[in-house]
């Protein structure tokens, strides 16, 4: 009888946590090799280094599909995808309206093919419902352009809140669920409620159920003021790379952005300054308000999850967390 493929594993955590380096290190760390006995040397199917299976890792971030959108969504750099295989990532250009499914289609995919190449996935995990949809699969709603283009409209000239409010009406659940300022979900909640004819809230097995699933979840906690701190020197570090530089460049490429491209963290105020509606200085303070926001929601969102084990890191995420996720079952 063969052996069960070892679990895929997923790293999870906010943004600037460290996870994406506790994955390359876990990818690239060498795994002791069996020790050869008499009943398996020098045999076709005896224990070897191609027995042990290699890491692969699986991003799971809404915002690093983009090509092009490297530096402020800070994606693997070209020497760690080269030393280990990646996936997920510069899937579409900046302007595709690119959807949830289409990600799960992608990573799913992925995940059976690392699989089926005795491999070990390791999935980074910082956008909290592409995750959830590949372990826990739920039943996708569909696409309405034409309705989701109105409710956008509406909600570029009208206050977001008679949206909610409508949203409310339509599906108390998916309403109560999401705050009242989100202007992306509440336009997706409805486009959904409107284009299906049935509750948004009553798509999928419902995230708030945690069944039993077929990976190991692993989070990395900070503290909160010491977290802020890695935002805030990160933020001026993607600066320092030329993050502005980036930003103008896709602007000259595509005049037109996708409505979650448009979001993403840094391109936003930084696209704000280039129109001249803000100081550079005013843009980077206010991507660091922002992303330290967007940690805590990141946070809230995982730590629903009671089939995480969370590891609390105080100074180095790769040296604290590495050791524990050694310990997991296959």
């Amino acid at each position: 009888m063969g052996t069960a493929a070892p679990l895929p594993i997923v790293v999870l955590g906010p943004t600037a946590s460290g996870k994406s380096d506790v994955a390359m290190a876990l990818a690239t760390t060498p795994t002791p090799t069996p020790t050869p006995t008499p009943t398996n040397f020098g045999t076709s199917s005896g224990l070897g280094a191609a027995a042990v299976p290699r890491f692969e890792v699986v991003a799971v971030d809404a915002m690093q599909v983009y090509r092009g959108m490297d530096i402020g969504t800070a994606k693997p750099t070209a020497a760690d995808r080269a030393a280990v295989p990646h996936h997920g990532l510069d899937l579409v250009d900046p302007d595709h309206d690119f959807a949830v499914a289409e990600f799960t289609a992608v990573a799913s995919a992925a995940i059976t093919g690392i699989a089926a190449r005795g491999n070990r996935a390791v999935l980074v995990g910082g956008t909290g419902l592409y995750l959830r949809t590949l372990t826990d699969p739920m039943d996708m709603p569909g696409s309405w352009p034409d309705i989701r283009a109105e409710l956008e409209a509406r909600a570029e000239v009208g206050p977001i809140a008679d949206l909610h409010a409508e949203l409310a009406a339509l599906d108390p659940l998916a309403a109560s669920r999401m705050e009242p300022s989100n202007t992306r979900r509440i336009v997706r909640a409805l486009e959904v409620c409107l284009g299906s004819g049935r509750p948004f809230s009553s798509f999928g097995p419902g995230l708030q159920s945690y069944p039993a699933v077929a990976f190991r979840q692993v989070g990395l906690r900070w503290e909160r003021p010491a977290l802020a701190h890695r935002i805030e020197k990160r933020v001026h570090r993607m600066m320092g790379e030329g993050l502005l530089a980036e930003v103008t460049g896709l602007v000259d490429r595509y005049p037109r952005w996708s409505r979650t491209a448009r979001q993403a963290l840094g391109y936003k105020e930084l696209v704000d300054h280039l129109e001249g509606q803000v100081s550079l200085d005013e843009a980077v303070a206010t991507i660091v308000v922002r992303t330290r926001q967007f940690a805590v929601r990141q946070e809230r969102w995982f730590r629903r999850d009671p089939r995480v084990q969370w590891i609390d890191i105080h100074d180095d995420p790769v040296a604290e967390a590495l050791p524990v996720i050694g310990t997991l079952p296959s």
